[in-house]
């Protein structure tokens, strides 16, 4: 598995959200119905095009077959490995970040006629991290046009910032703004706007909004955003990833009026004070067999919603591996993993 994570920090506290019976554990059949090629799979993003789902998830270039896996399914339950995203990197790597050989957490959207493709590059355990982007006319290797075009870097960090530029995901509102949120430890999750023309950061100057904070260790990380019936959520990983059936990942959700915040948990803490929902937890699956479930995207699809993660499977040797639940929703607008 790739190890991704500052390992070094000891495991953070629930905080007591467990306590709240809403969240009873239940069956997770739909996840439990998945086969193919379901592992290594970390830090998974998703998207549907021409009928045809598209996974892209972490992975190392000595990984075969390449840098940020890819995967596609016809129906959500079957899936196979298609191949990879990048067989090198591009030239500027090497002079932005020359021990890097993994790239990270990648987020896909479609818009302006390409998929823009984000993705993290880093020094383990620094905030010496880039989230950089690539894009394609089409996701469909068979056309012409087909090809993965090197669009730059996005978003720089190193010492002299307070953030970690990885973990990014890009939201598009209704109103056509673009917002790139990421964060991972240090100071927490962070937002701000895109250019929706280039995809770059529209003030790149700028100091970007924060909207999650936790007391040191600051375990926090891989935030997504989703717009329902008026309210933006915020889905974001707490604790630690990357230690197999050891890991204490988990995700919770806090929401907002606004994209920029502030998100508050349903208990009315906000989510710059540690606050979240908890959704997915090792303790709320039946088998016990799925540990430290995170890292999670929401996918729409004919009416239904799903959150795609990854999870240590306790009957594998902890292997990282997809997951996919439907997601619902309480009758006071709360997300439910099922």
């Amino acid at each position: 598995m790739f190890d991704r994570r500052q390992a070094l920090i000891a495991f953070g506290a629930l905080g007591g959200a467990l306590a709240n019976p809403a969240w009873a554990a239940s069956e997770v059949a739909f996840s439990d119905s998945l086969t193919g090629n379901l592992s290594p799979v970390h830090d998974p993003c998703i998207i549907k095009a021409d009928g045809l789902f598209h996974i892209f998830s972490t992975s190392r270039l000595n990984e075969g077959p390449g840098a940020i896996h890819w995967r596609t399914s016809k129906n959500l339950i079957n899936w196979e490995l298609k191949g990879a995203v990048m067989t090198q990197f591009p030239d500027w790597v090497k002079d932005e970040l020359p021990d890097t050989r993994g790239a990270w957490a990648p987020d896909i959207i479609y818009t302006e006629g390409r998929y823009r493709l984000y993705y993290s590059l880093s020094m383990f355990g620094k905030n010496t991290s880039r989230i950089a982007m690539v894009s394609t006319p089409t996701l469909d290797t068979t056309r012409p046009d087909f090809g993965w075009r090197d669009d730059g870097i996005v978003v720089r960090s190193d010492a002299r910032n307070d953030y970690n530029a990885i973990d990014s995901h890009t939201f598009i509102d209704d109103d056509g703004r673009h917002w790139l949120s990421w964060g991972s430890f240090w100071t927490g999750i962070k937002l701000a706007e895109l250019d929706p023309k280039t995809g770059l950061l529209l003030k790149p100057k700028a100091l970007p909004r924060s909207l999650v904070k936790r007391d040191p260790p600051g375990a926090v990380e891989a935030p997504v955003i989703f717009k329902r019936e008026g309210y933006y959520y915020l889905f974001v990983s707490y604790d630690f990833c990357c230690r197999g059936v050891n890991s204490t990942y988990h995700t919770v959700v806090g929401r907002s009026k606004s994209v920029t915040g502030p998100y508050i948990d349903d208990r009315g803490k906000p989510m710059k004070d540690g606050g979240g929902r908890i959704v997915l937890h090792a303790s709320l699956d039946p088998t016990g067999r799925w540990k430290g479930p995170g890292h999670c995207d929401v996918l729409s699809d004919d009416g239904r919603n799903y959150i795609v993660y990854h999870a240590y499977d306790g009957q594998n040797g902890g292997r990282a591996t997809l997951r996919i639940n439907t997601l619902t929703w309480t009758a006071d607008g709360w997300p439910v993993a099922s």
